[in-house]
C-alpha cells in the first residue's frame, strides 16, 4: 500500500523558515516524480514544487521561486521542502505528492490522477 506521511508544518512568523518532510513507502520511490501541492483556505490545490526521479531537475512555481527548495533522498525514501522567507500568503496545507506514472518528466503540471498524503499545516502569522 502506498503511503505518504508529511511532517514539519508549524506556526511561524513572516520571514521565518521551515523544513517539511515526507516519508514514502509501498512503491519504488526512485521511479517517480515527487512534489508538493498546497491548498490555502478557500482556494484550490496549487502545484508548487516537483523533482525528477534522480533529483537532477526541479520545478518551482513562480510564487515560491527563490524562497523554496525541493530535494529528495532516494536511499531513505524521503522528500523534503525547504521554505525560507515565508510570507502570510504561504499559509496553507502542504501535501506530499506522487506522480501516477513512473519516469515522467517534471514540470509545471503533474498527471491528474496523482496521489497525495494527508498534509501538514503551515501557518505564517505575526
Amino acid at each position: 500500500e502506498v503511503e505518504l506521511v508529511e511532517s514539519g508544518g508549524a506556526l511561524v512568523q513572516p520571514g521565518g523558515s521551515l523544513r517539511l518532510s515526507c516519508a514514502a513507502s509501498g512503491f519504488v520511490f526512485s521511479s517517480y516524480v515527487m512534489g508538493w501541492h498546497r491548498q490555502a483556505p478557500g482556494k484550490g490545490l496549487e502545484w508548487v514544487a516537483g523533482i525528477s526521479v534522480r533529483g537532477g531537475t526541479t520545478y518551482l512555481a513562480d510564487s515560491v521561486k527563490g524562497r523554496f527548495t525541493i530535494s529528495r533522498d532516494n536511499a531513505k525514501n524521503m522528500l523534503y521542502l525547504e521554505l525560507n522567507n515565508l510570507k502570510t500568503e504561504d499559509t496553507a496545507m502542504y501535501y506530499c505528492t506522487k506522480d501516477s506514472k513512473a519516469y515522467q518528466a517534471v514540470g509545471p503540471t503533474i498527471s491528474p490522477d496523482f496521489l497525495r498524503g494527508q498534509g501538514t499545516q503551515v501557518t505564517v502569522s505575526s
